[in-house]
């Protein structure tokens, strides 16, 4: 099957840089897309951001203009550059990755997240 890990998630000090990673892995014959959540008040969880194979962007009004998201096909790698972080965005990130496997199955594969905490 496909399986999916994020990386990158560390301490990191308020309004400073960090980038994190999400590589696929497995049966991949096509990436649609991949995103990336975080949990949002009053909701299970909000998209950060996504990005299609061929490099559609999407992003939260919350990041947008902050963060970037960009990928590597070759690797099967997502990453989503974070640059100006706020405390409020700390949490832990998911990364979700949609496509087809060799086997023709469509599959869609989350990520166990990965702990971004920022520090003022």
């Amino acid at each position: 099957q496909v399986q999916v890990e994020e990386s990158g998630g560390v301490l990191v000090q308020a309004w400073g840089p960090l980038r994190l990673s999400c590589a696929a892995s497995g049966s991949i014959a096509r990436i649609t897309s991949m995103f990336w959540y975080r949990p949002a008040p009053g909701k299970v969880r909000e998209l950060v951001a996504d990005i299609t194979t061929g490099g559609r962007e999407n992003y939260a009004d919350s990041v947008k203009d902050r963060f970037t998201i960009s990928r590597d096909n070759g690797k099967n790698t997502v990453y989503l550059q974070m640059n100006n972080l706020k405390p409020e965005g700390k949490a832990v990130y998911y990364c979700n990755a949609e496509g087809r496997t060799i086997y023709y199955r469509a599959f869609t594969s989350w990520g166990q997240g990965t702990q971004v905490t920022v520090s003022s």
